[in-house]
């Protein structure tokens, strides 16, 4: 992992010295030609590190894996031997669960998507590292899941016209809660908080609302010095509940347009 970053990183500086005479004939140009305002503009990968690298290796993520409770993620291989001494998460200190922690962690295969994409030879290096790991123990390496070949069968006309899907989107059955989240307000003294932009959100029934909660400071950057009251109806809800229970119990009252509605409002702590 070391060796891929500091390969991303020699090479990034190497083409400094090309850079240099390419920025004055960049310049020219600038002066000559107008930008336009929907021109795309680059970055250089190192502005991405934060986001991209694992807290505990320092290397850039392979099997990206986030904590529920939380949502920071890390290495698999990194957060699994950390959770072997420790049961809280290494970025914020939350208790991530009091007995099995790996109970609360889930593949970000996204996540590490983009990495792929955005690291040169990771994901080749990643591949070779794996394959000498297997062959230096005499096993089989294993092989990459693929999807079985599916063979072309010829349809009548209308059955074709049948099976064709009505959406090129489509949800997963495991988001089984339509949320609706409304705002209610801000106790006095609590600010520069952003405007929850993303009211409907579509989420798993064993979601709880402490993950609401997480997902509504995260989206309006709050921060720790306030507390996020949720309510449905006339209950406030308790963060240990999931989603699924909360429905059942509250029924119909709490539903508007097959959406479970929420209403949030900003507290400050008790002293």
């Amino acid at each position: 992992m070391d060796g891929t970053v500091a390969r991303v990183v020699e090479e990034e500086g190497s083409t400094r010295g090309s850079d240099a005479s390419l920025r004055r004939d960049a310049d020219h140009s600038q002066r000559t030609h107008e930008t336009h305002p929907d021109d795309e503009h680059s970055l250089p990968l190192r502005e991405f590190y934060p986001y991209i690298r694992c807290a505990l290796c320092n290397g850039f993520f392979i099997d990206a894996t986030t904590i529920t409770e939380c949502l920071h993620t890390f290495c698999k291989s990194c957060i699994v031997k950390h959770f072997f001494y420790s049961n809280r998460c290494p970025n914020c200190s939350i208790v991530v669960h009091q007995t099995q922690p790996l109970y609360s962690i889930r593949p970000d295969r996204q996540l590490q998507d983009i990495v792929f994409k955005m690291v040169p030879y990771l994901e080749e290096d990643e591949r070779t590292r794996i394959n000498a790991f297997y062959k230096q123990r005499g096993l089989d390496v294993p092989k990459p899941v693929t999807s079985p070949a599916i063979y072309p069968v010829k349809l009548p006309q209308r059955q074709k016209k049948d099976m064709q899907p009505q959406s090129v989107f489509t949800i997963p059955s495991e988001l089984d809660v339509s949320l609706m989240l409304e705002f209610v307000g801000a106790e006095k003294g609590i600010e520069n908080y952003k405007p929850l932009e993303r009211k409907y959100v579509r989420v798993s029934g064993e979601a709880t609302v402490r993950h609401v909660e997480l997902f509504i400071r995260r989206k309006m950057e709050l921060s720790q010095n306030c507390k996020v009251d949720v309510v449905c109806g006339e209950h406030l809800l308790e963060q240990w509940q999931s989603l699924r229970e909360v429905c059942n119990t509250m029924g119909k009252n709490a539903l508007q347009d097959g959406m479970l509605v929420l209403h949030f409002g900003l507290v400050l702590p008790a002293q």
